[in-house]
């Protein structure tokens, strides 16, 4: 399980990298309100993350169909895009904080309920008999 969450927290950079660049380059140069920004930008690191979670971070598919697989990643990351959407204006509308450095708060939070949620539901051990 560390191997696991180490790649995750790799990978999740990766995916972070791309989601901060996008929110800053959609609210910034794109002139979009920072929680339209927020859910674009969320969701290109959701497909990241879940490229990454099934070539190289799980070691075990609890879900044979890849479809149903993808439903219920995509479904975990509606729940995180729902509880980013809610940290960033919690942070950055109420609490008056930059978008950017809200954006870093809310990840932190964000990925400890995708990495369970995913293991959990997803990429844990079948068990036998």
């Amino acid at each position: 399980m560390f191997v696991q969450l180490v790649r995750y927290f790799i990978s999740g950079g990766v995916a972070f990298i791309a989601d901060a660049s996008l929110l800053y380059i959609l609210t910034e140069w794109g002139g979009l309100h920072y929680l339209l920004s927020t859910v674009v930008s969320y969701s290109v690191g959701l497909v990241i993350t879940y490229l990454f979670s099934i070539k190289w971070v799980f070691d075990h598919r609890s879900v044979e169909n890849r479809g149903v697989e993808f439903s219920v990643f995509v479904m975990i990351g509606v729940a995180g895009l729902g509880l980013t959407s809610l940290f960033m204006w919690i942070f950055t509308s109420l609490m008056g904080l930059h978008y950017l450095v809200s954006k870093i708060i809310t990840t932190v939070l964000v990925f400890i309920w995708n990495f369970v949620a995913k293991k959990i539901l997803l990429f844990r051990r079948k068990k036998n008999g």
